[in-house]
């Protein structure tokens, strides 16, 4: 069974060690600095064997080239984004597989933060790691694509099993229960999260790991379809793609 370390880093990072305890590799997700990942590593007595980056920006690459300097992993990334990822060994796209021992992780590209983003989704260990594309009860901003190649890319996650555990890169969840609530005030499921999510926050703990499951029925950029969102924002007859879009716009100003 994986294990699934979560070390907070900056001011809302999180990043991720997985270790898969049969074969004892270990891999980092998206390490933005180094010195809490050496310090797990060594609390655990874990040896460093992969990165696995899921885009190129410096808060999810920052502590590629000193982490292999140190530990002598591979670093796993975006064949798209070979030239942008410091230090990449292994490039990978869409319907590849990366393994850590026995566990294999499959790759999809998820275009639309960045072009080059790509999650890692285990589906014996029901988990995904999806950097800056999935938050819980949000979605990352458009830097480099577009709506309509960001909205593919949630359709690729809406559809994978109901229980998958959602890790994402930062604690955005309260800031993005905001805004949902703003748009989707009448739904209860969403009033019950975000309630359970000041109280996490409270306690200073993380409100990760979402589940698919959670973010179908509360996060409303996958909710596009929906009839209530859509009342709200004035958009009853526009295609999904273009309530979407709407919805990214309206998050990008909402203070």
């Amino acid at each position: 069974m994986l294990s699934i370390l979560l070390v907070p880093a900056l001011n809302d990072n999180y990043i991720y060690l997985l270790h898969e305890p049969n074969s004892g590799k270990t891999a980092v997700v998206d390490p933005a600095v180094s010195a809490p990942v050496l310090d797990a590593l060594q609390q655990q007595d874990w040896q460093l064997d992969y990165i696995f980056n899921t885009h190129h920006h410096g808060d999810h690459v920052g502590a590629n080239l000193q982490l292999k300097q140190q530990t002598g992993c591979q670093i796993v990334g975006s064949a798209a984004d070979q030239a942008r990822i410091p230090g990449i060994d292994i490039s990978v796209g869409n319907g590849d597989v990366v393994k850590l021992g026995n566990l294999a992780f499959q790759v999809i590209d998820t275009p639309g933060h960045t072009l080059g983003h790509i999650v890692y989704y285990s589906a014996e260990s029901q988990a995904l790691f999806c950097g800056d594309t999935l938050f819980s009860l949000g979605c990352g901003r458009l830097f480099e694509g577009s709506a309509e190649q960001m909205w593919q890319s949630l359709q690729k996650l809406k559809t994978l099993p109901a229980e998958t555990r959602v890790y994402c890169a930062h604690e955005y969840t309260a800031a993005n229960g905001r805004f949902a609530l703003s748009v989707d005030a009448d739904n209860l499921q969403l009033r019950q999260r975000i309630a359970e999510v000041y109280e996490l926050r409270q306690q200073n703990l993380p409100t990760l790991p979402s589940t698919i499951d959670q973010e179908l029925a509360t996060n409303p950029f996958f909710r596009a379809h929906d009839a209530s969102i859509r009342a709200n924002i004035g958009m009853t007859e526009q295609t999904d793609v273009a309530v979407f879009s709407q919805l990214r716009l309206l998050k990008d100003q909402f203070q």
